[in-house]
């Protein structure tokens, strides 16, 4: 992840470090002059460099030392080591419990697990003996499964592109929902991906064609490939460029036939290299700040670890069905009547975090000039 935000006013701040940074220095000690007690976790505080909010995923602590580790935010630290730039403010601000902005509408998975425990397990209860161990395993299942298409993919990140037109994946990305660069007025334009090129690997070859190996016996590879050197280099086609062409156009003289309309626009387009876990820009994004929104499995940190309220009782049917569908001697029925349920129950909890509104709904319709009754 990459800047969260942009907005800060010094006169927020309760118990914050102020420093400077000099382009070579990554390392910076808390002092309990500012700040006491000092934090035992990077989520007791907050890191603003240039009066801009950076994520946890940017640096580490180990009390009392914040050390700078990332170098996607290359426009407030160095490329090499993640060292702030010369001049920039980097404040350090504790952070209070009551700031957890929005937590309510969330329960922690050591709660689930806990009142799944009082509410399924015991004499006379559904399930009469099962380890916890078990149970936060399939609390942890039905977390990811939940990630992928239930809960709200809010993570994102933003960067901006160098000349070498690669973003680097987050630790916890599992797929991207959007890819966008921002324009001036900060209207998120949308980049598309594409089929017709990659970066395979590149086998280093001598003056008569043959492989390469060295000393070791092992093949010689370029880190980058020549198709991906092209692509870099070339313009990136667009509904009035004539000059390049798919495989998916027929031309004939100067016109062109068939073009595909996420082939008719000009913001540019991306593919993912999963091997190195690098997404690659066409050369137009040069130098533009793009965001990436993209799904986590949710089990990244213990702070991540949430579920949505609207989602808990999904959480409590998909961790008793798991757990009786493993067990030994239960009874079919039994297994069958937690599977519907799970499957009602998540189904409701999706219906329910789309956030759909009628009134909302109503005025896209009126918009796309439909007759709707009321």
């Amino acid at each position: 992840m990459g800047l969260l935000g942009t907005t800060t006013q010094e006169s927020y701040y309760n118990q914050a470090q102020n420093f400077i940074g000099n382009g070579s220095t990554k390392v910076f000690a808390i002092s309990t002059n500012s700040i006491n007690p000092l934090p035992s976790a990077e989520s007791e505080f907050e890191v603003f460099i240039n009066e801009q909010l950076i994520s946890n995923d940017n640096y580490t602590y180990s009390s009392p030392n914040l050390t700078f580790t990332n170098t996607n935010i290359n426009s407030l630290v160095q490329l090499t080591d993640g060292s702030p730039k010369v001049n920039l403010k980097i404040i350090v601000r504790q952070t209070a419990g009551n700031e957890q902005y929005g937590g309510y509408q969330y329960v922690s998975i050591d709660d689930i697990i806990s009142n799944f425990i009082v509410s399924y397990v015991g004499e006379d209860k559904i399930i009469n003996r099962v380890k916890k161990s078990d149970i936060a395993f399939h609390a942890q299942r039905c977390l990811q499964e939940l990630s992928y298409d239930t809960f709200k993919s809010f993570k994102s990140q933003e960067i901006e592109v160098s000349p070498s037109l690669n973003m680097v994946l987050p630790q916890d990305y599992v797929n991207y929902t959007k890819l966008s660069w921002s324009d001036n007025v900060g209207i998120e334009r949308v980049i598309y991906p594409t089929r017709n090129t990659s970066n395979p690997i590149g086998i280093l070859q001598d003056s008569e064609y043959r492989y390469l190996f060295d000393a070791d016996g092992k093949l010689q590879t370029s880190y980058n490939s020549s198709t991906w050197d092209k692509f870099a280099k070339g313009s990136t086609p667009n509904s009035s460029d004539k000059s390049q062409s798919h495989d998916s156009e027929l031309s004939f003289g100067s016109k062109r036939f068939g073009i595909l309309p996420e082939y008719a626009q000009a913001n540019g387009s991306f593919f993912i290299d999963d091997v190195k876990g690098i997404i690659y820009f066409s050369s137009n994004i040069s130098g533009k700040i793009v965001t990436l929104k993209y799904i986590s499995d949710g089990l990244g940190q213990d702070s991540e670890m949430v579920v949505h309220k609207f989602a808990e009782e999904a959480m409590y049917k998909y961790i008793a069905y798991a757990v009786l569908a493993n067990k030994a001697k239960i009874p079919e029925y039994i297994v069958n009547r937690f599977k519907k349920e799970r499957f009602a129950t998540i189904r409701k909890a999706k219906l329910r975090i789309s956030n759909l509104k009628s009134e909302e709904l109503t005025q896209i319709m009126r918009n796309k000039s439909k007759q709707i009754k009321h």
